[in-house]
C-alpha cells in the first residue's frame, strides 16, 4: 500500500491516478486543438470567398474591387500562419491546403492579368506544396480568359493565352513526387485535359477566321 496524506492507496489506484491526470492534460491540449481548428475553419472558408470574389472581379476588369478582396485575404493567411504556428499538425490540413489554393489561384490570375512578376510562396506566405497545386487551378482561369478572348473575336490575344498555358504545363509536368508529398498528379491530368481542349477551341476558332476570310474574299470577285 503507497500513503498520499492521510490517505493509504493501492498501486492500482494510483495507477488509475496517473492515467486521469494524463487525460487531463489531453483533454486541455485537444479543446485547445479543437477551438483552433474551428477558428482555422472559418478563416479558410473566408479566404476561400475572398479569393473567388477576387477571380470574378478579375473577369469582369475589375481590378480595384479585386485588390481589395486580395488584400483582405493575405491578411487572413498571415492571421491563419500566425495562430497556428505551434500547432503544425493544424496547419498542414486539407482545409488549409485548399484555401492557400485558391488564393494562389487569384494571385498568379490578377499579376497576369496586370502584367505583374509572379510572387513566389516565400512572397505569399504560403507552402511550396499548396502554392504548385495552386498553379495547376491558375491554368483553368487562364482558359475562361481564353473563352472570353474568344467570344470578342480577339483570337491572337487568345493563342497568347494558350501559349502561355502551354509553358506553365511543361513546367508543371517536370514535378514528380509521391502524392503523399504533393498530390500533383491530380493537377497535372486537370491541366492536360484543360489544355487539349483549349487546343481544340483554337483550331476551330482559327480555321473559321481563315474560312471566313476566304468566303469574303471570294464576295469580292
Amino acid at each position: 500500500m503507497i500513503g498520499r496524506g492521510n490517505l493509504i492507496l493501492s498501486p492500482p489506484m494510483v495507477r488509475m491516478m496517473k492515467i486521469a491526470e494524463i487525460i487531463t492534460r489531453i483533454r486541455y491540449v485537444l479543446d485547445e486543438k479543437d477551438g483552433l481548428r474551428e477558428e482555422a475553419l472559418k478563416i479558410t472558408r473566408d479566404i476561400v470567398r475572398l479569393s473567388g470574389d477576387a477571380i470574378k472581379a478579375l473577369h469582369r476588369e475589375d481590378f480595384e474591387l479585386a485588390e481589395e478582396r486580395l488584400n483582405k485575404a493575405q491578411k487572413l493567411i498571415k492571421n491563419l500562419r500566425e495562430m497556428l504556428k505551434n500547432h503544425q499538425d493544424l496547419y498542414f490540413t486539407g482545409y488549409v491546403q485548399n484555401a492557400h489554393q485558391e488564393f494562389v489561384e487569384a494571385m498568379l490570375f490578377y499579376s497576369y492579368l496586370k502584367g505583374q512578376e509572379f510572387p513566389s510562396p516565400a512572397d505569399l506566405g504560403i507552402p511550396e506544396a499548396d502554392y504548385v497545386l495552386g498553379i495547376g487551378d491558375f491554368i483553368g482561369e487562364l482558359r475562361r480568359h481564353f473563352l472570353t478572348l474568344l467570344l470578342n473575336g480577339e483570337i491572337a490575344k487568345a493563342e497568347e493565352v494558350y501559349r502561355f498555358m502551354e509553358g506553365i504545363y511543361e513546367e508543371l509536368m517536370t514535378l514528380e513526387y509521391p502524392k503523399g508529398l504533393v498530390n500533383i498528379r491530380q493537377k497535372q491530368d486537370q491541366a492536360r485535359y484543360t489544355l487539349e481542349r483549349t487546343l481544340e477551341d483554337l483550331t476551330r476558332a482559327k480555321i473559321s477566321k481563315a474560312l471566313e476570310k476566304k468566303l469574303e474574299e471570294v464576295l469580292k470577285r
